[in-house]
C-alpha cells in the first residue's frame, strides 16, 4: 500500500509540530515531520536506536553532542546511539524532514538536562 503524510498515522508533538508514521515496526521507524518557524525538540539521546535525519524542505539546525549542524534541503546527518541531539527550526519558514530510526526509537529516548 502506498503511504504519504496524507494517509499515514498522524500525531502532534512539541510546540505545534507534526509527525506522520510512514513505517512503524520494531526494527524500523520512518517519520515525516514538520516544524513551524522558531520551534525545537528537547535534547535527548537514544540507548539503542541509530537515527538519520533528512531535510525535505526548509532549513533545520541540529545540535549533535554540543555542535550545531545546519541542514538544508536534500541534506542529512546520521546520529549514533548514546549521542545527545536536539533539532531546531531557527528560521522563519517551516521545515519538513524524515527521521529514520533503526531499531524503532519508541521507548528508547533519554532526556538530557
Amino acid at each position: 500500500m502506498k503511504i504519504s503524510k496524507h494517509n499515514a498515522e498522524h500525531y502532534i508533538w512539541g510546540d505545534h509540530c507534526d509527525g506522520w508514521h510512514l513505517a512503524k515496526n520494531q526494527d524500523l521507524s520512518i517519520i515525516h515531520e514538520r516544524m513551524p518557524p522558531n520551534t525545537s525538540e528537547v535534547k535527548h539521546y537514544h540507548q539503542q536506536s541509530r537515527q538519520f535525519f533528512f531535510v525535505l524542505s526548509g532549513s533545520a539546525t541540529i545540535e549533535i553532542d554540543g555542535k550545531e549542524v545546519i541542514l538544508g534541503k536534500q541534506e542529512g546527518v546520521e546520529i549514533a546511539p548514546l549521542v545527545p541531539h536536539q533539532m531546531f527550526n531557527k528560521s522563519n519558514d517551516e521545515v519538513e524532514f524524515l527521521v529514520i530510526s533503526q531499531p524503532n526509537s519508541k521507548g528508547d529516548r533519554v532526556l538530557v538536562d
